[in-house]
């Protein structure tokens, strides 16, 4: 998202908010040339209008007051050029330009009194026409701006509601994913992602041995403590090698790979999860002397295909695995001793050549239907992710 579409959101806005105050930066030249065309006018009649109405003549130097006359026309063609780069219309300039050259040309070449009031007419006209024209291009423009800011409300609106989707959308998944995990699963915005189907995973189940014996004489404040530095420790190992939460369940967590994010070596993955878990476990048990008794910790993996949903009610569901893949790796940790990494023989046939282990032959799993051949794993003979 996003963060690049409202940076440019927010600049359109910027830039429609600079062009609707364009007309009010230029607004004052229109204004100039009504005020500059009466200032001509007054020089020119007004000496005659005060001797009309109180008998008195205001003395004017003849010479100065054309230049009064010419120069305020001069600045009234100027106010209507500068509107003229605002509205596009020549018509008032047009108007301005002929006005202004007749008067002069009557103060100097052939003076008429006439000829200077059509002057004069035609100023004071191109002055009411500019405004004229430059408020029906200020009007078109606003209601052009406006329909551009309701497209950008509606654009705004659109992104609003696309990334409160993509918020939600990621609060479903960061219980179970890691945050960049997370975040990288709603980029590809694929609505779908979590509606059920089916696929090949490696699953992975540990749970601690003795626990509950250990437990019983325990304080419950101590329990809780360690099995939330159990939980602490091995959720984030399960999001450092970017595999699914499946659930957490007391003293036990199952998790998986290769969806939602693909994995092209889901056991082998789930393989250097489970040895890291293991090697992570003998810190925290040494830390756990106030328990009761002595805990171990065993884990099982398994690898099949499984049917993978949201499964719960609203506000409150799991991202999950159903499926056989699902219970042997379950009946594998229940039957792991304390230690223990027991493989499945599907999921050995996919790291037979990455590992070392130990057959054990077909073993009787309650809840499965036929013995599963089962193995021990030592070590991994490739101790680093290839490159």
């Amino acid at each position: 998202m996003n963060r690049e579409e409202l940076l440019r959101a927010r600049t359109d806005a910027v830039a429609a908010y600079d062009h609707a105050t364009e007309f009010r930066v230029v607004l004052p030249f229109g204004f100039l040339a009504m005020v500059a065309s009466l200032v001509s006018l007054s020089v020119c009649y007004g000496s005659n209008l005060a001797s009309a109405v109180v008998g008195v003549a205001l003395p004017i130097n003849p010479h100065l007051q054309a230049v009064m006359m010419w120069g305020s026309a001069l600045l009234a063609v100027y106010a209507l050029w500068r509107d003229r780069r605002v509205h596009a219309n020549s018509l008032p300039t047009s108007l301005g330009v002929v006005g202004a050259a007749v008067l002069i040309a009557t103060l100097y070449l052939n003076y008429d009194a006439r000829v200077e009031a059509v002057a004069y007419v035609l100023i004071v006209i191109a002055a009411l026409v500019n405004q004229n024209v430059f408020l029906g291009t200020l009007n078109r423009t606003v209601r052009r701006q406006a329909r551009e800011i309701e497209g950008l409300n509606r654009h705004l609106a659109e992104t609003v509601e696309s990334q409160d989707h993509e918020i939600h959308r990621l609060g479903r998944l960061k219980p179970f994913l890691a945050p960049q995990v997370a975040e990288l699963v709603v980029a590809d915005k694929d609505a779908h992602l979590l509606d059920t189907h089916r696929r090949y995973i490696a699953c992975l189940f540990c749970d601690l041995r003795n626990f509950t014996a250990a437990a019983d004489s325990a304080e419950p404040e101590d329990v809780i403590e360690v099995l939330q530095g159990f939980h602490d420790r091995v959720g984030q190992l399960v999001l450092e090698h970017q595999g699914t939460i499946g659930f957490r369940a007391g003293d036990g967590l199952m998790a998986f790979f290769n969806d939602p994010i693909p994995c092209q070596e889901p056991v082998l993955e789930a393989v250097r999860l489970g040895l890291d878990i293991r090697d992570a476990f003998e810190a925290l048990r040494a830390a756990w002397p106030g328990l009761g008794g002595p805990v171990g910790l065993g884990i099982g993996i398994a690898g099949g295909y499984a049917t993978l949903g949201l499964i719960g009610f609203q506000g409150r569901a799991d991202y999950t695995a159903v499926g056989r893949v699902v219970n042997v790796a379950a009946r594998l940790c229940d039957r792991a001793r304390d230690g223990d990494i027991l493989l499945a023989q599907r999921a050995f046939q996919d790291v037979a050549a990455e590992v070392d282990a130990e057959p054990l032959g077909a073993v009787e799993l309650k809840g499965v239907a036929s013995p599963v051949e089962t193995y021990r794993l030592r070590s991994l003979h490739r101790a680093e992710r290839p490159a």
